[in-house]
């Protein structure tokens, strides 16, 4: 139990919600044992917030969270709630709390998680937590978030395997990689695995910027080609690049590959259960310190506290240089 000035904290609600992103396992895990290192109970709900509106409790004890560290997914499920975004919805999920004597909350998530969370924090005034967890990497206030590093090193590993074919077969590459709205995956991605361009929302990217590329550098110096494009890119996607090269270059041998959801998979990465395990005993001192409505981030190492407001409406900027070492090193 918790004192915080009239409130008492005794439960602790804990879901996942939004895409899932591997080390959530890990997140789940460290919330639940913080919090019983601390006198305080836990809760799970399953299936995000529509769990909270159909009363999907069951408590967690240690036990529950063990084994679960090295698994990709969620142990909580995740599943869309439009009922959530009402704010009938919002005020059933909170009577629910109420009646399952559950004091705070701690979600785990992205932007349209936190965004579903500040808005029931401030109708309610009740205590909420956030945890990033999306592979994209693209909240505000922290250097990383959880499944990022996992999700990237999958990428890397694809584009390896398929370096081999292109090789082989002296063929040009679009491979196309999770990321609507941010290109990190995309960027680092392209980096690590020394594609020739990669292409992302933040930055347009002009045809004829790659069509020179192609008829200046491809073939001239490489054999094989390979461009990264993130799939919220506003030209399209992959498919729409592959077709416009195949018909001013209708000698490439022109091919495409859609990642997709494999990104999401997997054991988590020993950065991402790391940075899970301490995100999740951060949301937990967060609580005891009587915060709220925050997201627990990370920068330079160091753990942070991020308003709900900032972590969501501010945008997450690619840096030039990063770009820059894309061209240098494709030459």
């Amino acid at each position: 139990m918790v004192e915080l000035g009239n409130t008492t904290i005794k439960r602790i609600g804990l879901l996942t919600s939004g895409g899932d992103a591997p080390g959530m396992n890990g997140a789940i895990r460290a919330v639940t044992r913080s919090a019983n290192y601390h006198g305080l109970e836990v809760v799970g709900i399953s299936h995000g917030y529509r769990g909270m509106i159909n009363k999907a409790f069951k408590t967690l004890e240690s036990k529950d969270v063990s084994n679960i560290l090295q698994q990709g997914g969620t142990i909580l499920k995740s599943a869309r709630c439009m009922e959530f975004k009402t704010i009938e919805g919002r005020k059933k999920a909170y009577d629910n709390l109420i009646e399952a004597k559950i004091d705070a909350l701690v979600v785990i998530g992205g932007d349209g998680t936190f965004t579903g969370a500040g808005l029931f924090a401030k109708e309610h005034n009740f205590p909420v937590v956030g945890i990033p967890g999306t592979i994209d990497n693209d909240l505000y206030g922290t250097d990383f978030t959880i499944g990022y590093d996992t999700a990237l090193n999958t990428i890397v590993d694809c584009v390896d395997k398929i370096k081999d074919t292109a090789t082989a077969h002296e063929r040009l590459f679009f491979i196309e990689v999770m990321g609507r709205d941010a290109g990190f995956l995309a960027l680092n991605g392209g980096i690590a695995a020394g594609s020739e361009a990669v292409l992302i929302p933040e930055i347009p990217t002009s045809y004829a910027d790659l069509k020179s590329y192609l008829a200046n550098g491809y073939r001239k110096s490489k054999n094989s080609s390979i461009v990264l494009v993130a799939e919220g890119e506003k030209e399209g996607g992959a498919f729409n690049w592959a077709k416009r090269v195949e018909k001013d270059f209708p000698d490439y041998d022109v091919r495409v590959t859609i990642l997709g959801h494999i990104q999401r998979g997997g054991t988590p990465s020993a950065s991402d259960r790391i940075l899970a395990s301490r995100l999740g005993a951060g949301a937990i001192e967060a609580l005891m310190d009587d915060q709220k409505s925050i997201m627990i981030g990370i920068e330079n190492g160091e753990i942070v506290h991020v308003p709900f407001t900032k972590a969501i409406k501010n945008q997450k900027g690619v840096k030039q240089q990063q770009l820059d070492l894309v061209k240098i090193l494709s030459n």
